[in-house]
């Protein structure tokens, strides 16, 4: 019987050593300058040349990047990068949370408002100093919203299968005040958490406690605001100024116009907002429907927020845990 020898090496053949990958043992043409003995200027020319903008690779051109006709990939990088790491951490569902920058731990607004007054006392007839102190006053009353948004950031870490679970994860603008505080009470916990800082003309630091892998800084709010609402699961709006005021509008009006699925929105602090925003007033002036007041309520604690977050997902069908 013969044997079948189909897959034997022949002892005749030679098989070269495998190349290296990026080292040739010769150089090639290219990488070798033309001889200044034929052309005594090519050195310089090639100098020059390889100076000029046109030269630089595309992805190290800060000029060709920055130019207008790239806006798009300039959106879809400043989109793609963050959502790659998230996936990757494995962020499933992320609990957003906006609130002041001004609003402080009690600590350190109770300097600011010694400060504050320190000044106003010395020059009484100045009204701008007497505006910062009425403020400094006000902010003082309202750092307790800094602990329960610490307390909330802890109840939202120590959820699903704990610390070590991304699925569920508190999400934040990155910035100081009730950010600050989201993050720094996941951090209490061992828990991981998101910051979505933005540029601007003056650089803004990201606070201390959100997660390192999960720190990140947009150019575009559009990006950013996107990211913020993909995965959220709930919003809750502490007081705050222009940019609270701005991400809630934008929430619910997306949600009122079906643009996105409705989420529990949540407003902390219901003396606040119902002086910031007559909502009564909208609806009896007939600009907004009655049904649209059911898209947030009010809560004042940690648990409250957290509980009725629960509850409205277990009453939507899909359980949140």
């Amino acid at each position: 019987m013969k044997k079948n020898n189909k897959h034997k090496v022949s002892t005749q053949l030679h098989i070269p050593q495998p190349p290296k990958a990026k080292k040739r043992k010769e150089k090639l043409p290219c990488e070798s300058l033309k001889s200044i003995k034929d052309e005594p200027q090519a050195v310089k020319r090639v100098e020059n040349l390889m100076k000029s903008p046109s030269y630089r690779a595309a992805d190290r051109d800060p000029n060709f990047l920055r130019d207008d006709s790239v806006r798009g990939v300039r959106l879809q990088i400043d989109y793609l990068k963050a959502e790659l790491l998230l996936q990757e951490h494995g962020v499933e569902q992320t609990i957003v949370v906006f609130g002041g920058t001004r609003i402080v731990e009690k600590a350190e607004a109770s300097r600011n408002y010694h400060e504050a007054k320190e000044s106003s006392d010395k020059d009484q007839d100045n009204k701008h100093l007497a505006q910062k102190l009425k403020a400094a006053i006000n902010i003082l009353d309202k750092s307790h919203y800094y602990d329960i948004a610490r307390d909330f950031g802890k109840i939202v870490g120590n959820s699903g299968k704990g610390p070590s679970d991304c699925k569920v994860t508190i999400m934040t603008g990155g910035g100081p005040g009730i950010m600050e505080a989201a993050n720094r009470g996941a951090f209490d916990v061992g828990a991981k958490s998101i910051g979505l800082n933005i540029t601007l003309p003056k650089e803004q630091f990201p606070n201390p406690y959100i997660s390192p892998e999960l720190c990140f800084k947009f150019h575009y709010f559009s990006m950013r605001k996107l990211h913020f609402l993909k995965r959220a699961k709930a919003l809750v709006a502490f007081p705050g100024g222009f940019g609270t005021i701005d991400e809630l509008m934008e929430a619910l009006t997306l949600i009122q116009t079906r643009k996105i699925s409705p989420i529990p929105i949540i407003l902390v602090g219901e003396e606040f907002w119902k002086e910031v925003i007559n909502f009564d007033y909208l609806l009896n002036e007939g600009v907004i429907d009655a049904e649209d007041m059911e898209l947030f309520w009010y809560a004042q604690s940690a648990e409250e927020i957290w509980d009725s977050i629960i509850q409205w997902h277990v009453k939507n069908g899909q359980p949140l845990l």
